[in-house]
């Protein structure tokens, strides 16, 4: 694909990943969504087109950008960067490169004619463009676990103790406990009224970052009753995905997840925990503030091609509303079936 040049600085479809990789490796700011092998694994799990562009000024990187071309199911053909992951977005040397990276995007979204592009950042990069703010990185400080136990919430320390004595415990392993994550997992979106991501996500993930990405269950007895997955990047370590069953609430199988998580964690001397993306003020975002995590904001920014204005595709949105009702009593195995066919086109 040709792109135009901006400056002195010229955009191309990258289609090297050693060199990508080593760019991402030497910026501070990098995330885990910038890792090349995103590519391979949402490419293969959700069959979008992944279109990776790099900057390069006097043929030295200076900024890589990430996307994925989504035909969306809500919210039209568009370029995400990238879906299902709470980051990604432009990551450049200085302000020329990311515009240069803005103005390559906005000619690939035209070229595949795409309604916009979205930029998962952790601070404003595009001034005078649009912008969300309606989720906020629940993120927390990690030390020795003897000293994370001692700080705890008196609460969080009670039901964690509630959840050992009920007979919880927690396990950590990689592709062989893809099942038992999946089945609570589909289970809990179908509850929850949203379509489900297809197991190939999480067997794709495992087999592209091994070492890095990690799941973790509970079990009560022979069931397991909570799952989660976990990605770790540097000094961090985030958790993508967590569920549990909800009639086994009361033997508070949530905690015991996220305990086990942090000790883990605090073991490997990693520095912090991200809770993953939350909405102010609702019930997981009120769930991850009891553990001692603070909110971070979080800006989703926009590059407008076709549309006329920022879409909202979010369950928060009263437009979908009806459409979460009816999915949540849905049957467990239509759910299953055809959720992932939906999941796949969400933004």
């Amino acid at each position: 694909m040709k792109l135009p040049s901006f400056m002195a600085t010229e955009v191309v479809e990258a289609t090297d990943g050693e060199e990508w990789a080593r760019y991402a490796s030497t910026n501070p700011h990098a995330t885990g969504a910038h890792a090349w092998e995103w590519g391979r694994v949402l490419g293969r799990a959700f069959r979008h087109r992944m279109i990776y562009l790099l900057a390069r000024r006097d043929a030295r990187p200076v900024g890589i950008l990430p996307l994925a071309l989504v035909d969306g199911w809500l919210g039209g053909r568009s370029l995400i960067s990238l879906p299902y992951l709470n980051y990604g977005g432009v990551l450049a040397d200085d302000d020329q490169a990311a515009a240069a990276l803005f103005g390559g995007s906005l000619h690939v979204a035209k070229t595949h004619k795409c309604e916009y592009v979205e930029f998962r950042h952790t601070s404003r990069r595009f001034e005078y463009q649009p912008y969300r703010q309606h989720k906020v990185a629940m993120v927390m400080n990690l030390s020795a676990a003897g000293d994370m136990w001692a700080s705890m919430d008196r609460k969080v320390r009670n039901q964690v103790r509630k959840a050992t004595k009920s007979g919880l415990r927690a396990s950590v392993g990689g592709a062989a406990f893809a099942p038992d994550f999946y089945a609570v997992f589909a289970r809990n979106m179908r509850d929850l009224g949203t379509p489900v991501y297809g197991p190939e996500l999480f067997d794709e993930m495992l087999a592209a970052f091994p070492g890095r990405a990690n799941i973790h269950l509970v079990h009560h007895e022979n069931k397991v009753i909570a799952a989660g997955v976990t990605f770790t990047t540097g000094e961090c370590v985030e958790v993508l995905s967590a569920s549990s069953l909800r009639e086994h609430n009361d033997l508070c199988p949530n905690h015991m997840l996220y305990w086990s998580i942090i000790e883990r964690a605090a073991e490997q001397n990693l520095r912090t925990l991200d809770f993953g993306r939350s909405t102010p003020g609702h019930g997981t975002y009120k769930f991850k503030e009891q553990w001692g995590a603070l909110p971070r904001p979080l800006y989703w920014e926009y590059g407008l091609s076709s549309a006329r204005a920022v879409p909202d595709v979010s369950p928060s949105n009263p437009k979908y509303r009806t459409a979460i009702e009816l999915w949540k009593r849905c049957p467990l195995w239509i759910a299953n079936r055809v959720g992932p066919h939906v999941a796949r086109t969400l933004p």
